[in-house]
């Protein structure tokens, strides 16, 4: 009751939009099982105030049986701890074409089964726990002497990958695939279906020296330090925001359902595909050394109306994902996805493309890099506005 009272009150008399809780497991623990039905979510759930504002679980706690993502009831949404762990494993070279597709494609197998829609995945690389994005890419092992704990404190297991060298470097090449690999997070973060969650000072490069447990450090470890702000990324990351409002294929509101948008129409809302231009079979998802996917995304098939009650219709779109080491020559899909595709990134590239890429063309997909596509279409031409226009359409003579 004084739990149910004081989030009431929070809504309420102080106006917060929601809550997130701390180690949410533990709220359904019937004395040592999770139960998906315990009392409070069963509160929660009839309560006419608390049930209308944004319910948000860290959906773990410290005991047995507590990492429960994708157990919470409707309602909730879920920090999704097996998006970061498939994300992180994915760009750091590990083999895991099916689990990454399956996160970046919203987490249908974690959420839909309750009713629940993508937005009940809260997306993330990185949190307040844990490595910074810089540190992520630059340290193999937590750095935590500061604390003097003797470094026992904080996550042992970080899936994180120092890229040759532990910590601070003058190397050039390292630092290019340090900087590449934050470019390769922060797409991959930004254009993934369900809600992203991006902590902050990742897009300006802040670390903590690879202290990831700041629980005790109001010292310049934990600081953001805003004259070392790493400006081409923080314009990378605007970047890539900007794309994700302005095209509604990256904030789908329902599922992927994997099967053609319109009738006589062949291609499915979304199709995955190999790198040599065809859709990918079974045995391409485990076939040995496979760490390339593109994803198409139709812009005829995105479920739901707009604000004023229209279909969605979105820009046609294609992304490709090289987790390996090597250069990969990709091919192109064919006319039916798109005549011609526009280059708005590619995180290996150092100028923007200067000519659309035709179906069936040849692309070099740089090793450890994100390419997204989006269909091609010449502008509209602009109106003439001079004061000359405006004489020729009232004297009916042209310019």
């Amino acid at each position: 009751q004084l739990i149910m009272d004081s989030l009431r009150y929070w809504v309420t008399e102080m106006h917060v939009d929601g809550f997130r809780f701390d180690l949410a497991a533990a709220l359904a623990r019937e004395f040592y099982d999770v139960d998906r039905l315990a009392t409070f979510f069963e509160l929660v759930q009839q309560d006419p105030v608390i049930s209308q504002v944004k319910l948000i679980a860290e959906p773990w706690d410290v005991g047995p049986g507590g990492y429960q993502v994708g157990g919470f009831p409707p309602l909730w949404t879920e920090w999704n701890g097996k998006f970061r762990d498939a994300v992180r494993d994915f760009w750091r070279g590990e083999p895991n074409l099916g689990e990454f597709a399956a996160r970046v494609a919203g987490s249908a197998d974690l959420y839909e089964h309750t009713g629940r829609r993508p937005f009940a995945s809260v997306n993330f690389v990185t949190a307040h726990d844990g490595f910074t994005l810089a540190d992520l890419v630059s340290y193999n092992e937590k750095h935590n002497e500061a604390n003097e704990e003797n470094n026992t404190d904080g996550e042992s297991h970080n899936r994180s990958w120092n890229h040759g060298v532990e910590g601070p470097t003058d190397d050039p090449e390292i630092l290019a695939a340090r900087a590449r690999t934050q470019r390769n997070f922060i797409t991959t973060l930004l254009l993934s279906q369900g809600i992203p969650m991006l902590s902050h000072g990742d897009e300006a490069g802040r670390t903590q020296q690879g202290l990831n447990n700041a629980y005790a450090q109001d010292s310049e470890l934990s600081w953001l330090h805003w004259d070392a702000v790493d400006r081409p990324l923080l314009e990378f990351t605007a970047t890539v925001a900007r794309l994700r409002a302005q095209h509604p294929t990256f904030r789908r509101r329902r599922f992927f359902t994997g099967t053609a948008v319109r009738k006589g129409e062949r291609l499915d809302d979304i199709v995955w595909l190999h790198p040599q231009g065809r859709p990918m079979e079974d045995a391409d998802w485990t076939a040995e050394g496979a760490r390339v996917i593109g994803m198409y995304l139709n812009g005829n098939g995105i479920a739901g109306v707009n604000a004023t009650g229209e279909p969605i219709h979105d820009d046609h779109v294609l992304l490709y994902f090289n987790g390996g080491p090597d250069d990969v020559e990709i091919t192109l899909p064919p006319r039916e996805y798109a005549a011609t595709w526009a280059r708005v990134i590619d995180t290996a590239a150092d100028a923007p493309a200067d000519a659309p890429y035709p179906a069936d063309g040849r692309y070099c997909l740089a090793g450890r890099s994100v390419l997204v596509l989006i269909e091609h279409a010449e502008p509209e031409p602009q109106q003439e506005l001079s004061a000359a226009a405006s004489v020729a359409a009232q004297t009916g003579r042209p310019r």
